[in-house]
């Protein structure tokens, strides 16, 4: 069997007609892909943003209840590796230039073979001391100095972006492999993540309107700009997305011409969301996981069309694909009481997932019980605080670098044998260096989504918090949850 996971990063799900039908946003693929597919309208993240998100995807547990972001564990079992073992042929395309930072080591090194695009975001691809010709002097948000180097290599020309290039690489395998049947192909593109640069004919789709200022990524924040500078930012969201989905295109009709599309189970989602203004909000990661954040697409063609162009409501999430891969391939997973597999899904079986838990390390935590979403808040002093880790890299630096004679190291995980290093957090390692952002997470929420998706309504009261409290209780203990952070979110 073949098996081709198209992981397409910050997708918005209420951009997709499959799930808003009154999007104006055209992404007539995927569309047209969600026909032979089926829609979860339950899927959540686990751990966010990319590198966690990445981590959940292959292991089948929840990175951010034990540490932020890095680097696949000595202790990891991969579903990648796990194919591998078995004589299934696994290879990443993609051009997710996190995969080659700190904190992201150890994860192309699961597959068989890859292939990297260069260019994304901060990739540091262009080697030029001198600045680059197109500086703004005037812009709303952030404007990194070696991304408008890096774009100096396409120039407009849609083509020549990674995200096509990534697409172009993928077809290329399949057309090598076109009478092979039994691998897994990821299929990665890191569009529609800011910076949100687009050819002029993909963002003339949208809007003829020019700024006064050059604006392209907005500040994780409360929104900062002007009213046209939002419409401004969301229509070149709108149009990134609009071009990636026309590459998509591209792939998927490639598997039709090959004659491999009908027979190959097909997996498409995302990472998580963004925010692009909802609750007067820009980004992510630093407030509560609104369902804007947190409730992502995710649309599965299985290999004998069942359940094609049908809905669910059973919860899921990306940590659930670990076990409904090697399910598919009839591969016994290793012992994983948090990974549901969804294939009985597709025989109108019930996953038996009875919770999704969702979150950021050291940020709150999250959890839906397919009804309602409590976002749960830390304490005051958001303590006790650890990651636990086999390695010390993160995003951005070393973990325990400005309280190293305060690491610890020993058996503290019941989930390994592994010893790890035990670190004391002050801050999240995703938002050093961004300020108190404390006030966006210091209340807790609860929501009835079934009802009220958008969360305009908070409706916590004393009994229902005692009721949820022990509910996300339970479901830490559950999932073997570090002790503390019963402690530090006040349910002990």
């Amino acid at each position: 069997m073949r098996t081709f996971l198209i992981l397409i990063d910050t997708l918005k799900r209420d951009y997709l007609k499959v799930y808003n039908e009154k999007s104006d946003v055209k992404t007539p693929n995927i569309d047209k892909l969600s026909e032979d597919c089926l829609c979860f309208d339950r899927h959540f993240v686990g751990s966010t943003p990319c590198m966690p998100a990445r981590r959940d995807i292959l292991t089948g547990r929840y990175n951010f209840l034990e540490r932020s972001w890095g680097p696949i564990e000595a202790y990891d079992n991969t579903f990648v590796k796990i194919l591998s073992e078995k004589n299934i042929y696994t290879h990443l395309v993609t051009d997710h230039t996190h995969y080659f930072r700190i904190g992201g080591e150890g994860y192309i090194n699961q597959y068989n073979t890859w292939d990297f695009q260069r260019g994304q975001e901060g990739d540091p691809w262009v080697s030029r001391i001198e600045d680059p010709d197109f500086m703004p002097d005037k812009y709303y948000g952030k404007l990194r100095r070696q991304y408008q180097l890096n774009r100096t290599k396409w120039q407009n020309d849609a083509d020549m972006y990674p995200t096509p290039r990534t697409f172009q690489s993928a077809m290329e395998f399949v057309e090598e492999n076109k009478d092979q049947d039994d691998y897994f192909l990821q299929v990665e593109v890191f569009d529609p993540h800011e910076p949100f640069d687009v050819p002029d004919e993909y963002l003339e789709l949208y809007t003829d309107k020019k700024l006064d200022r050059y604006f392209e990524t907005p500040l994780y924040n409360e929104v900062d700009v002007p009213n046209e500078a939002l419409e401004y930012i969301k229509n070149r969201y709108k149009a990134l997305l609009t071009m990636t989905d026309f590459y998509l295109g591209k792939f998927i009709d490639k598997l039709k011409k090959l004659n491999i599309y009908d027979d190959s189970l097909i997996i498409l989602t995302s990472d998580h969301g963004f925010l692009l203004g909802e609750k007067g909000l820009l980004g992510k990661n630093y407030p509560h996981h609104y369902n804007e954040l947190a409730l992502i697409p995710l649309l599965i063609k299985d290999p004998d069309m069942k359940r094609k162009g049908e809905r669910t409501k059973n919860l899921s999430q990306n940590v659930d694909l670990y076990n409904t891969i090697l399910d598919y391939y009839n591969i016994n997973s290793p012992n994983n009481n948090i990974s549901k597999s969804l294939k009985p899904i597709f025989d109108y079986k019930n996953n038996q997932k009875r919770f999704a838990l969702y979150g950021m390390h050291g940020s709150t935590v999250n959890v839906c019980d397919g009804k309602y979403t409590y976002l749960k808040a830390p304490n005051k002093k958001n303590k006790p605080l650890y990651e636990y880790s086999t390695s010390l890299s993160t995003i951005r630096g070393y973990l325990g670098s400005n309280n190293p004679k305060e690491v610890e190291c020993g058996h503290f995980l019941n989930s390994t044998d592994y010893p790890v290093y035990k670190i004391p957090v002050n801050t999240p390692s995703q938002l050093v260096g961004l300020g108190d952002l404390s006030k966006f997470i210091s209340k807790s929420h609860l929501y009835d989504i079934e009802n009220d998706y958008n969360q305009q309504y908070d409706i916590m009261d004393y009994d229902m918090r005692l009721k949820y409290d022990e509910f996300l209780k339970n479901c830490l203990l559950e999932v073997e949850a570090p002790k503390e952070q019963l402690e530090r979110l006040d349910l002990v």
